[in-house]
């Protein structure tokens, strides 16, 4: 359950020449950055109060920075949603499996050990892939979805 510096540091990184690609205006681009830093404050609170980890506070700025201003609103209802969902099920799969040995990979018997962490990044992932489609990169890009 670790989401690697790596990963959030090149969807950071990669930005920069896409925002060039997609010709978004300065004023498209600083809102985006804008977002991205107030998702990354958010995500140091939350990481500050333990409710998530470090990983996912990057996770969640990174995915505010490429879903911009406009996005931001879906984009948390969306991850509170997948959230829910995961915990529900987490707790559900874990009183379910504690009957029977846990046997499996390491990270198996992490993810089903009662009262364990929840793996947030997923459902920071899927509340980003709900909204991305309508992010102001997607749509400069004139990518459109497949019906």
């Amino acid at each position: 359950m670790t989401i690697p510096n790596w990963l959030c540091g090149l969807g950071a990184v990669l930005f920069v020449p896409v925002v060039f690609a997609a010709g978004l205006s300065p004023a498209t681009a600083g809102a985006a950055l804008a977002v991205g830093l107030a998702a990354l404050v958010a995500g140091i609170a939350m990481f500050s109060a333990g409710w998530i980890g470090g990983g996912d506070a990057k996770l969640f700025a990174v995915c505010g920075l490429w879903l911009g201003w406009h996005e931001a609103l879906p984009f948390v209802v969306w991850t509170a949603i997948a959230g829910g969902a995961l915990a529900v099920t987490l707790l559900g799969l874990r009183k379910l499996v504690a009957a029977w040995p846990r046997q499996g990979p390491n990270w198996w018997s992490r993810l089903m050990t009662p009262g364990g962490d929840v793996p947030y990044g997923i459902a920071i992932a899927l509340g980003a892939l709900a909204t991305f489609p309508e992010s102001p990169v997607i749509q400069a890009l004139q990518i459109t979805r497949l019906n």
